[in-house]
């Protein structure tokens, strides 16, 4: 008699290898050989499966209705417009008869994290140049895709619905909420408030002369990207998570890495990542702008986190805006 073999996830309930055969089955993926969570994923979505056809990653439970449906979406754009490596399966089960909730199968891409800090440290300095201008070159091939309107793209009604007030004002609405929203976990004076409002001010312009909307992956960080080495360089090898995407900036892209390299006091890497990508963006006009803005947005996000988490790493005496200061200023990119 076969003993089933369990798996519990706080996401994904109790699943057994006997389910998951059902699960590949239906799409003829073959016989199960093994299967476990990834290491990744805060989501807590993921389990990587093997079998005779290949391996495989799920992603089930999704977090909001057509979740699954949206990063088809991307995925099968950018495969079509751009040579970058998604996966090339990604197949969408919306039926919940056979695990409970629907689910998405995809290929497991290959290569390594380089947001582990082990396999970072040991890089060389001329292999961290390199991957800076992969992670540039990759934004500039995403960035292709351009959209009619600035908006979310609404996977139920397989459309792009338009920001309804336009896109800036989505864009400071969003900066405002988060920063108040930090006030519950950490001091946020009135001094701090009057100081965003001036960095937003002086922006709004250069967002309000923006017309031409290109894709946004809205989570492009290391955690998302794989790497392989090819004798003494490095190439992209994958890339995944796309379930935050929309059509706005692509400029806001950056400031997840941006700030990695900041805070990692990478300082000359962060220069000629943005560098690189300034020399490939079409988008120009009032950068220095709409950089200050996409970089106070993502700072807004980790300091509001860092305090609710209890995980703040720099002086708690430093008021919001002293501390992002230093951050948002854009680097000489024409040298």
């Amino acid at each position: 008699m076969t003993t089933e073999i369990f798996f519990s996830s706080p996401k994904l309930g109790e699943i057994t290898d006997g389910l998951l055969q059902r699960v590949l089955h239906r799409f003829n993926l073959g016989e199960l050989i093994s299967f476990a969570p990834t290491s990744k994923g805060v989501g807590q979505q993921t389990l990587f499966l093997q079998s005779s056809t290949g391996e495989y990653v799920l992603k089930g439970n999704p977090l909001y209705p057509g979740q699954f449906i949206e990063e088809k979406y991307y995925i099968e754009h950018l495969r079509s417009m751009t040579s970058l490596p998604v996966p090339l399966v990604y197949i969408v089960d919306e039926a919940e008869d056979i695990l409970g909730w629907s689910y998405a199968i995809m290929s497991r891409l290959s290569g390594v994290h380089l947001s582990d800090p082990a396999t970072y440290a040991g890089l060389s300095e001329t292999e961290r140049d390199q991957v800076a201008s992969l992670l540039a070159d990759t934004l500039a091939q995403m960035q292709c895709w351009k959209a009619d309107s600035f908006g979310e793209y609404k996977p139920l009604e397989g459309s792009i619905a338009e920001f309804p007030e336009g896109y800036t004002s989505w864009l400071y609405k969003r900066i405002r909420y988060w920063l108040s929203d930090a006030g519950n976990y950490s001091m946020v004076t009135a001094q701090d408030l009057a100081w965003m409002e001036d960095v937003l001010r002086a922006s709004e312009q250069a967002f309000n002369e923006l017309s031409a909307p290109t894709f946004v992956m809205g989570d492009y960080k290391l955690d998302n990207l794989l790497f392989q080495r090819q004798g003494d360089a490095w190439s992209l090898s994958g890339i995944f998570d796309f379930t935050t995407g929309y059509f706005g900036d692509g400029l806001a892209d950056v400031s997840r890495i941006m700030n990695m390299y900041l805070d990692r006091g990478e300082r000359e890497v962060a220069t000629r990542f943005i560098r690189k990508y300034y020399l490939q963006t079409p988008s120009k006009s009032g950068f220095a702008e709409r950089f200050r803005v996409h970089m106070l947005h993502q700072r807004v996000l980790d300091w509001g986190c860092a305090y609710a988490i209890n995980e703040v790493t720099w002086d708690r005496e430093l008021s919001f805006s002293a501390w992002v200061s230093p951050f948002i200023e854009l680097p000489e990119v024409k040298g």
